[in-house]
């Protein structure tokens, strides 16, 4: 079970106004590899821009208080924000969670197609994605 730094979601009640200023102001350009299809009509339909380093992806996504009651999850990823981890295993990542008693919210695929999403917290309340990314349909 392999994990690796994959985006920053930062939350905003104006997202172009945060798109621009990271591109103009941060010069950092607008992701054009391995972008999410965001699933809008499964419990989060709000606006997302993605902008990039070069290595770290950064998706400025529009805050939605219901998210996490329209999906049925305890942790909410668009009520502040969180950083997100890529692995090529998440059951032996969940399972890893579990032996440490970890609770973490299962998004499946509702957010974005073909990313299996979990979401838990940190000791400070900071919420981690850690995702795999499948086929769509899988």
């Amino acid at each position: 079970m392999k994990l690796r730094m994959h985006h920053i979601n930062l939350v905003s009640d104006d997202v172009p106004r945060m798109d621009r200023f990271y591109r103009k102001v941060m010069e950092q350009p607008r992701a054009d590899k391995d972008l999410p299809v965001l699933e809008k009509t499964k419990g989060y339909a709000g606006d997302v821009a993605f902008v990039t380093d070069g290595a770290i992806q950064t998706h400025l996504a529009q805050r939605d208080l219901k998210a996490g009651f329209a999906t049925g999850q305890i942790v909410n990823p668009v009520e502040r924000g969180h950083i997100a981890f890529r692995t090529d295993d998440l059951e032996a990542f969940k399972a890893h969670l579990d032996a440490r008693g970890v609770p973490y919210s299962d998004w499946g695929d509702r957010a974005v197609a073909g990313w299996h999403q979990i979401f838990f917290y940190d000791p400070d309340g900071n919420v981690i994605e850690v995702h795999e990314k499948r086929e769509t349909g899988a």
